[in-house]
C-alpha cells in the first residue's frame, strides 16, 4: 500500500497553459522517481501517469490571476492502472495590482508634470487625466501573465488516500 500523505512527483509528457486549458481537461505523466515504502519500490520511476486539470484560470488583463492546478487520477504499475487520489499541484499567478498601480500612477504623475510646464494649474490637471488614461491602457495592453508548464515540468503531488498497488 502507498499510505495517504506519500509523495509521487511526475514529469509532464506535454505543455499546458492556463491560456486554453479545460477543467477535467486529460494530461499524461511519467513518474519521475520511486515512490518507496517500506524500503520497497512501490511505484518505480517511469510508470505512467494519468493527470487532469483540477481548477484553471485564464489571466485577465487587469485584474485577474492566472492559475493552474493539475491532479493525478491513476498511476499504472505493471500494466495495471490503479486510481489515485492527490492533493493539487500548480500555480496560481501574481497579483496585478502592483503592477497596474504603478503603470496607471506613473502614468498620471507624467501627464501631470508635462501638463504642468506646457499649461500651468489647469495643463496639469489635463495632463494627469491623460496620463492615467495611457497609463491604464498600458497596463491592460501588457497585463496577460498565464501560468505554462512545459512539457518535461515536474511536480510533486501528495497522496490523500492510500492507494493498493499489487
Amino acid at each position: 500500500n502507498v499510505p495517504s500523505g506519500s509523495a509521487v512527483v511526475v514529469t509532464l509528457d506535454q505543455s499546458v497553459s492556463s491560456k486554453d486549458a479545460r477543467t477535467g481537461q486529460k494530461l499524461d505523466g511519467t513518474v519521475a522517481q520511486d515512490v518507496v515504502v517500506d524500503g520497497k519500490v512501490a511505484v518505480p520511476k517511469g510508470a505512467r501517469a494519468q493527470l487532469s486539470v483540477a481548477d484553471v484560470q485564464a489571466s485577465g488583463r487587469l485584474s485577474t490571476p492566472a492559475k493552474l492546478w493539475l491532479k493525478i487520477d491513476s498511476i499504472e504499475v505493471k500494466g495495471h492502472s490503479y486510481r489515485t487520489s492527490t492533493r493539487w499541484s500548480g500555480q496560481t499567478g501574481p497579483d496585478h495590482n502592483k503592477r497596474n498601480v504603478v503603470a496607471i500612477g506613473g502614468g498620471t504623475g507624467v501627464g501631470a508634470l508635462i501638463g504642468g510646464i506646457a499649461g500651468g494649474g489647469k495643463g496639469a490637471l489635463i495632463g494627469a487625466a491623460v496620463g492615467a488614461g495611457a497609463g491604464t491602457a498600458g497596463a491592460a495592453a501588457t497585463g496577460k501573465k498565464d501560468v505554462t508548464f512545459p512539457a518535461e515540468t515536474k511536480l510533486r503531488f501528495v497522496t490523500t488516500k492510500p492507494v493498493r498497488v499489487s
